[in-house]
């Protein structure tokens, strides 16, 4: 079991965009989070918030994004809440530990009206784990809310992380030889 007070390599990463002139930080943070995942570039996330405690991001109800009555599709929704859990997991992972995405859940509950955005969240108690545990999981919460302040869906991600494989190769093996 490892433990680290140290920010990981996403947060170190974003922390480099504090060099960025305040008028063009948002613009930056977007272009480098959109070409790391670039699914999220085709949709054009907006990644309004991000801190290893809690993350925002917002999707505009445009023609790319819509469904065939011109809300916004079932999976871009979706797309925009696992987007929103998976970075404030992965803002709080340890570098030699790898996230996945482990279960979904999702209610579809009215139509949507206009632009949306999701906030997920984790407790301090959930971060904790994260940056002392080598693996494990944690329910990670998420709002959508849509331009009338309302949610469409509720839905809920269990989010997991085990040791990547460069650190499980790295690791001696107990098996004899």
């Amino acid at each position: 079991m490892a433990t680290t007070a140290r920010p990981n390599r996403l947060v170190r990463t974003l922390a480099k965009l504090d060099l960025v002139p305040a008028p063009l930080r948002q613009h930056a943070r977007n272009f480098v989070l959109r070409r790391a995942v670039p699914f999220t570039g085709t949709a054009r996330l907006d990644f309004a918030v991000m801190t290893p405690e809690q993350v925002e991001i917002g999707i505009a109800n445009q023609r790319r994004v819509q469904n065939h009555i011109q809300g916004v599709h079932a999976a871009a929704m979706t797309l925009l809440a696992e987007t929103a859990t998976g970075m404030v997991v992965g803002m709080n992972v340890r570098d030699d530990c790898l996230p996945l995405a482990k279960e979904l859940r999702v209610q579809f509950k009215r139509r949507t009206q206009g632009d949306m955005r999701a906030v997920a969240a984790l407790t301090s108690q959930q971060r904790q784990l994260m940056q002392t545990q080598d693996k494990g999981e944690v329910v990670v919460p998420v709002t959508v809310t849509d331009a009338s302040g309302e949610a469409p869906i509720v839905c809920e991600f269990i989010w997991a992380w085990v040791p990547s494989k460069k650190t499980v190769a790295a690791q001696p093996s107990s098996v004899p030889a």
